[in-house]
């Protein structure tokens, strides 16, 4: 019992620090590819072209939480129209 009151307050804890870090700092890009939301390749002759879309951000370029954030005031914003 005691273990999975830990566990639940670990979860419950990260969660609120990664709401929090979202709150302060809304707009910051994504860490793998750094806010383009895509990697960049080159190509035969040197040149750079765009690669895949990035596999954390899924080609936003933000952080998954403010992604969640943006959706859900936009639906909110339309519903209450």
């Amino acid at each position: 019992m005691a273990l999975a009151v830990l566990a639940s307050a670990c979860l419950l804890l990260i969660t609120l620090g990664y709401i929090g870090r979202c709150w302060l700092r809304p707009f910051t890009p994504c860490r793998h590819c750094h806010g383009m939301g895509h990697a960049l390749t080159t190509d035969r002759k040197g040149r750079p072209k765009r690669g895949k879309d990035c596999r954390h951000c899924h080609g936003h370029g933000i952080r998954t939480g403010r992604h969640l954030w943006n959706a859900w005031t936009r639906t909110r914003r339309a519903g209450t129209r």
